[in-house]
């Protein structure tokens, strides 16, 4: 069964959107160990700039692995 483009967004959107919250929480336990100081809106910042970098590398490889998976089935 093949995985449509706007269902690869959605589980690419869902997937990076918990990864933000995951990643702000690990910024903000681990930055001050290495003396990294930061207010939570630079680290809310930080992890949306990330977050985007993210969803568009996650869906350019769903993308990728399923048009070598259409390719392989032909």
């Amino acid at each position: 069964m093949k995985q449509s483009q706007a269902m690869s967004l959605v589980e690419a959107v869902a997937n990076v959107s918990v990864g933000y919250g995951v990643a702000v929480v690990t910024q903000i336990l681990i930055f001050p160990v290495f003396g990294l100081h930061t207010t939570l809106e630079q680290n809310l910042k930080m992890g949306a700039v990330f977050t985007v970098v993210s969803m568009a590398r996650s869906f350019a490889l769903r993308r990728l692995f399923e048009a070598i998976r259409v390719h392989r089935k032909e």
